[in-house]
């Protein structure tokens, strides 16, 4: 038995080592030697035919030719950017001026109306002009209004001559007010065209009536929504209530108590939502929900104000919309709350520090609140109190009026959803009053707000606007301590245009300028994000514009420079930086100076940034305007079209012209008042000139027998001025690349905020060697053409700048043919010396072959659905390998902009059946109790709101995206490592892989063995964003946290001949008692 166990050992010991002897000699060897010859061969084949169809090295040689006579200055940026705020504050101040005479005009043309109640006038009705009757009239309000496309305004068709007026759909327009209103403001439509004369860059001129009008120049057709609804109310406009109003500190008390049911909460829900829409950056708030105890709806912002922002205003929507109803109301509580919360942001120099107020939404209010306001309030009232009386019920009317009444506030009964916005807007007309009163014109700056018409049409960083607006007083005497407020006059600045006044040009291929707010919002920035995709709907994001400065600036950890901004102060700061281009995929390390300033007379600050290196040189070149322009006007040669080398929006005779066409009019003397920057003219004459033989080099290459390789498809280049120059190897029909340097191209081209894709990668990449990529995104969705660029530069002394980029592209099947042409040996190879696979070829299925960029991206593999990916998605198990050697270093980068996925549950807030008995009960009460209150309250809204019916939906998960943070990675290859060859163990079995650099290149080649699969023991490496997470404490105190920000220099907030007395009233309802008894015992019956 022993020996027989001795020889089954005996038996497996020997299959097993046999099994291990075969296994071991399986083992695949690829000689690196062979690699390594390969990739020198790829290398002498890729340059060559990269050198030869972009003409590089004639670029190059015809700057060296010129050297001498070319100038190198270092750009002074503490000089610039005081010389680019002294231009824009010029730029603002035309347009503050502008508003000024709307104000002083309007103020004027109402001191002598005479309000007559029975006035009959007609006038153009935005909505409705050009609008005929079946019979073929214009129908009333609705007459003939000529209108013209301008492309000034955005391609829309406007009339410049006259303005017209918009009416929201909630407001009558033949209303007394109104007509008198409309008739009044006629007086601005000479001033409005007037403006647009002495100012031809202004773009939309309005007067919003506190009435509800709003009174627009150009005039234009407007257009309701979908259903027919004019909803634009100019009242909700930020412009407006921050000229209308002081900064303000609000705490926002409503009763969720028992009574507050149905169509009541809904009615209190729209309330608070509504008051938070009248609220802006400089204002802070929070929301208190009370029952017989007190509860934040934001328990993070407990006894705290936090700032208004779009951020925190709709994190208070999404909390206010899941409060549900509950409880007895005792809201003594609460007051006594909310004044703490107002007296603690007092003492502690917090908030504001301005206008403070409580705004009570509720049904009725039973105690006693006079100790309250004793030991809170009064004698002084510093804090105003507000309160909204919820529902048909007037019980409670004469006490919640008395609580508005004596704390200086106003009274409001909202008993439909149709009544919330009037009312609620009341409340911004008391605390303008002071203002009124004292006739103080502040002039107020908004945020940045989008402009939906440019929504598609221009760089996602720049499609905002901001506005300078005013408030138009009533200066008649008999009504001055009433404080009434007329309304308030405006006009839209596109952010665009300011921007434009620092010119590319003169801040380098990755330098930038930017602006922020007096809260260290941005304004205006190359990295600011402010739309995503929403499948795939392009949509704003939810915080688009209270995106703060570090956000972008994230490098800046300590704050330095946005802190030294906000505050107004002039200076510089020096950061060493991680950024990313080709959408976050490429990481760059850049020495970034930041320079500083603020805009006088405004809240905002501007800065630039200037790189360290060439980005600190400017170089001059002279030649004749008349050689240049020869140079200039080749068909191949265009220049940046959102750039200014000529002010063409000045005379409307120049607003057809492009850049091109204006530079050449303007040179050639047929358009000598053209606004031309001279010296942005220069280097473009000297740029055309310098690259004009590359246009017959092209050319010559085209006609040239046997013609150019299969594939190839277009070379260009661009220069630090802007010109860019472009030849088209193969048609339109050919070319695989047809969007390439197109106009719908935004990230290849020159646009106002940023050089294209190319230059930039050029320029941080040794200067006469090649740069190798696949374009991955909308011009390249088929991943099957690939760009080859290199920068070229000019020296005096020790200086060096960047002159330009230059390269050309093609279809991959031209780099796949060269590839596999060459990673392949004949059979007939000789192998003697070679250890391992001979011969060895990329064709073979035991091989996998990548030629892969220095960012881990793949140009070649077999599998043409992996070209563009990151190679680590591919084969994480030798990804890894060289992330562990040294040869790939991993770079984190930060998005502070990005969106993520948030499962969000709704589940239905109906109460279950019990039972079928139950069921009918139910149904026949709400019927019963729904018809008797029609017939009360003539109000069918209720008829939606009930408790009883059943809700058919299930729980629902819905994925919805939020503003988040987000980490993600980077990729470098670090070039002093040349090759590398490494076996990985992989369970049972070993894969080896060879690393060679492609010489003179940003690419290596990567050769794999095939037969190994590792997935199991190497995860893939992704390019995947990971969500921030931020435990409990630190989220809480992210969110409620106040950087420091800059106050608005003026606070109207008391004056002592204000008249409080004028505190709103209620309206009675008269109800008939039968059908209240009846509605009464049904509803007691029915319990």
């Amino acid at each position: 038995m022993c020996q027989i166990r001795r020889s089954s050992w005996v038996t497996f010991l020997m299959v097993y080592t046999g099994w291990m002897c075969m296994f071991t000699h399986a083992q695949m060897k690829i000689p690196p030697e062979t690699v390594q010859k390969w990739a020198i061969t790829i290398s002498e084949q890729i340059n060559a035919i990269a050198s030869k169809y972009s003409g590089a090295a004639l670029f190059q040689k015809k700057l060296k030719d010129v050297e001498s006579i070319i100038r190198i200055e270092d750009l002074d940026g503490s000089r610039l950017v005081l010389e680019f705020a002294e231009e824009i504050e010029r730029m603002l101040g035309s347009k503050m001026r502008s508003a000024k005479r709307l104000a002083d005009t309007a103020e004027d043309a109402d001191l002598y109306h005479e309000f007559n109640s029975s006035l009959q006038f007609d006038y153009f009705n935005a909505l409705l002009v050009n609008t005929m009757d079946e019979e073929g009239n214009f129908i009333e309000l609705g007459g003939e209004f000529p209108l013209e496309e301008n492309n000034h305004f955005s391609k829309l068709a406007v009339n410049t001559l006259m303005s017209d007026i918009q009416v929201p759909t909630n407001v009558y327009n033949k209303d007394p007010d109104i007509l008198n209103g409309v008739y009044m403001s006629e007086a601005l439509n000479d001033i409005f065209i007037n403006n647009f004369q002495k100012d031809p860059t202004l773009t939309w001129q309005y007067f919003c009536s506190q009435t509800g009008f709003f009174r627009l120049y150009p005039g234009i057709r407007w257009t309701p929504d979908a259903n027919g609804v004019v909803s634009f109310d100019c009242r909700n406009r930020n412009w407006y209530i921050q000229a209308a109003t002081s900064p303000k500190d609000l705490v926002i008390v409503v009763d969720v108590s028992g009574s507050m049911k149905g169509l009541k909460m809904t009615i209190a829900k729209h309330t608070i939502n509504t008051i938070l829409d009248t609220l802006g950056e400089n204002d802070f708030v929070n929301v208190i929900a009370y029952t017989d105890y007190v509860s934040y709806v934001e328990p993070c912002f407990k006894g705290t104000l936090v700032q208004a922002d779009l951020d925190n205003r709709e994190h208070f929507k999404l909390l206010v919309d899941e409060l549900h109803v509950k409880g007895e109301a005792k809201v003594k509580k609460a007051m006594k709350e909310s004044f703490r919360i107002l007296a603690d942001a007092r003492a502690n120099g917090q908030g504001s520090l301005c206008n403070q107020a409580i705004m009570l939404i509720t049904d009725g209010a039973m105690e006693d609140f006079q100790s309250v306001f004793e030991e809170f309030n009064w004698p002084d009232k510093k804090v105003r109190v507000f309160t909204y009386l919820i529902g048909r019920d007037m019980t409670f009317s004469e006490n919640v009026k008395w609580i508005a009444c004596n704390n200086k506030g106003f009274y409001a009964h909202v008993s439909t959803l149709a009544d919330v916005q009037e009312n609620v807007m009341e409340y911004l007309h008391v605390l303008s009053r002071p203002m009124v009163i004292n006739h103080d014109h502040d002039i107020i700056w908004t945020e940045a707000y989008m402009d939906s018409v440019v929504f598609k049409s221009k760089a996602h960083s720049l499609l905002f606007m901001t506005s300078v607006a005013m408030p138009v007083f009533s200066k008649k005497k008999e009504t001055l301590s009433h404080g009434i407020l007329l309304g308030v006059v405006g006009t839209d600045i596109p952010l665009l245009e300011v921007m434009k006044l620092a010119p590319r040009y003169k801040l380098g291929t990755h330098g930038y300028a930017f602006l922020i707010t007096n809260n260290g919002y941005i304004l205006a920035h190359p990295d600011l994000r402010p739309l995503y995709y929403e499948g795939k709907k392009l949509k704003p994001k939810p915080n688009y514009n209270s995106v703060d400065l570090s956000e972008a600036e994230w490098e800046d950890t300590e704050d330095s420079l946005r802190t030294a901004m906000v505050k107004g102060e002039t200076g510089t700061l020096a950061l060493d930086v991680r950024t990313a281009v080709d959408k976050g995929k490429r990481p760059l390390f850049l020495k970034n100076d930041y320079y500083y300033t603020t805009i006088d007379e405004t809240p905002f600050s501007f800065g630039m940034v200037l790189t360290k290196g060439h980005g600190q040189y400017m170089f001059f070149g002279n030649v004749s305007v008349e050689e240049g322009l020869h140079d200039l006007q080749q068909p191949d040669l265009t220049i940046a079209e959102e750039w200014t080398y000529c002010e063409t929006d000045i005379d409307p005779q120049h607003r057809k012209l492009n850049q091109l066409q204006a530079v050449v009019r303007y040179l050639t003397g047929k358009e000598p008042e053209l606004e031309c920057d001279e010296v942005l003219l220069q280097q473009v004459l000297f740029d055309a000139v310098v690259t004009a033989p590359l246009e017959a080099y092209w050319t010559r290459l085209t006609l040239a027998p046997p013609g150019v390789d299969e594939g190839m498809e277009s070379a260009f280049l661009g220069t630090r001025s802007g010109v860019l120059r472009v030849i088209r190897y193969a048609g339109i029909e050919k070319r695989l690349g047809k969007k390439f340097l197109t106009r719908v191209d935004k990230e290849n081209l020159f646009t106002v905020d940023h050089f294209p894709i190319w230059y930039r990668l050029a320029a941080e990449n040794t200067p006469g060697q090649f740069l190798f990529y696949v374009p991955y995104d909308d011009i390249n969705k088929g991943k099957n053409t690939f760009v080859a660029v290199t920068s070229v530069t000019v020296t005096e002394g020790k200086r060096t700048a960047v002159a330009g980029a230059i390269g050309m592209q093609a279809s991959l099947d031209l780099l796949e043919r060269i590839f596999m042409s060459i990673a392949k040996q004949p059979n007939d190879t000789d192998c003697n010396d070679v250890e391992g696979i001979c011969p060895l070829s990329c064709e073979s299925i035991d091989l996998n072959c990548y030629l892969v960029d220095s960012n881990g991206f793949i140009l070649i593999s077999k599998d043409r659905g992996d070209v563009g990916k990151f190679f680590g998605e591919i084969d994480g198990s030798v990804m890894a390998q060289l992330l562990k050697s040294g040869l790939y270093k991993r770079v984190t980068l930060y998005d502070y902009q990005a969106m993520c996925k948030n499962a969000h549950h709704h589940s239905s807030g109906a109460r279950p059946l019990l039972s079928p008995f139950y069921a009918l009960l139910a149904l026949i009460k709400w019927w019963f109790s729904h018809f008797v209150m029609f017939m009360l309250e003539f109000n069918i809204c209720g008829l939606w709101h009930n408790d009883y019916v059943v809700d058919a939906h299930k729980q629902k998960k819905v994925e919805l995206m939020q503003p988040c943070n987000t980490e993600y990675p980077g990729f470098m290859y670090d070039k002093s490592i040349r090759e590398t060859n490494s076996i990985i163990k992989c369970g049972r079995c070993q894969k080896m892989f060879v690393l060679q650099q492609i010489p003179n290149s940003n690419l290596v080649m990567v050769v794999v063995q095939a037969d190994c699969d590792c997935s199991r023991q190497y995860a893939p490496i992704t390019l995947m964003p990971k969500e921030v997470k931020y435990i409990a404490t630190v989220k809480c105190n992210r969110m409620k946290s106040q950087k420091i920000r800059r106050r608005p220099e003026s606070c109207h907030a008391y004056h002592a001949h204000e008249n409080a007395e004028d505190c709103g009233g209620a309206c009675g309802i008269t109800a008939s008692l039968t059908l209240y008894v009846i509605c009464l015992v049904s509803s007691l019956a029915l319990r």
